[in-house]
């Protein structure tokens, strides 16, 4: 191995260490409490050596939320490589949606930063690039079903795959929200199990989305 090459793994490896630092701390305490010195504590370097490889608090936030992102598209990919009909595809697709906020709730939480635009201006040009790109690559898995779903007579012609994949994630991430922080309430409260109206809302998007043929398959699927 060359002195160069040896140099980037390094480089890489401490970049790495710093994320996992920063992903303990941020679990922990969230975008708002967490520090840079909190970070460097538990990275064991100085904080200006954090600062040579993330320029900011936020930079490092996004750095950890794209492992949440890479993971989900990882667990869609896996999906899509059963080759399941394009119908079964969607609403596995869903399900694993609901899965990964099932178990991995500190990614989920941290997806919602770009709700707070206050923030982005911490972020530099690059991450938010980077970050723009995974989250592209990850939409695209989704409208490329929806695509294929389109071209076979069970996705509706006149929507666009682009606003259904915004419609179900965003429909999706709301109720997800309210579970997270509501569940207990809902239930004590109204007796409502959010957990199951989340699966209803799923399916009755979906359908909501497919042609006759479309909403057939899902309905044989489901009994």
């Amino acid at each position: 191995m060359g002195t160069v090459e040896r140099k980037e793994r390094e480089k890489e490896s401490r970049k790495e260490s710093i994320i996992d630092a920063a992903q303990k701390v941020f679990f922990e305490k969230g975008l708002l409490t967490a520090t840079m010195d909190d970070i460097a504590e538990h990275a064991e370097l100085a904080k200006g050596t954090l600062y040579l490889y993330y320029r900011s608090k936020e930079d490092l936030y996004l750095a950890v939320m794209m492992r949440g992102l890479v993971l989900l598209r990882g667990m869609f990919e896996e999906v899509i490589a059963q080759h399941y009909s394009t119908v079964r595809t969607l609403a596995e697709l869903t399900n694993t949606f609901v899965r990964f906020f099932e178990h991995h709730r500190n990614y989920f939480r941290m997806f919602h930063f770009f709700n707070t635009p206050q923030f982005h201006k911490q972020v530099s040009e690059e991450m938010m690039t980077a970050c723009d790109r995974c989250n592209e690559s990850l939409w695209s898995l989704a409208t490329g079903v929806l695509e294929r779903g389109r071209a076979e007579g069970r996705i509706r012609t006149e929507l666009r795959p682009i606003e259904i994949v915004i419609v179900l994630w965003t429909s999706a991430s709301s109720l997800m929200m309210r579970i997270d922080s509501q569940g207990e309430l809902f239930r004590q409260k109204l007796t409502v199990d959010l957990e199951h109206t989340l699966r209803v809302s799923n399916i009755l998007l979906l359908e909501s989305v497919m042609t006759d043929a479309g909403k057939k398959e899902l309905s044989e699927l489901q009994s």
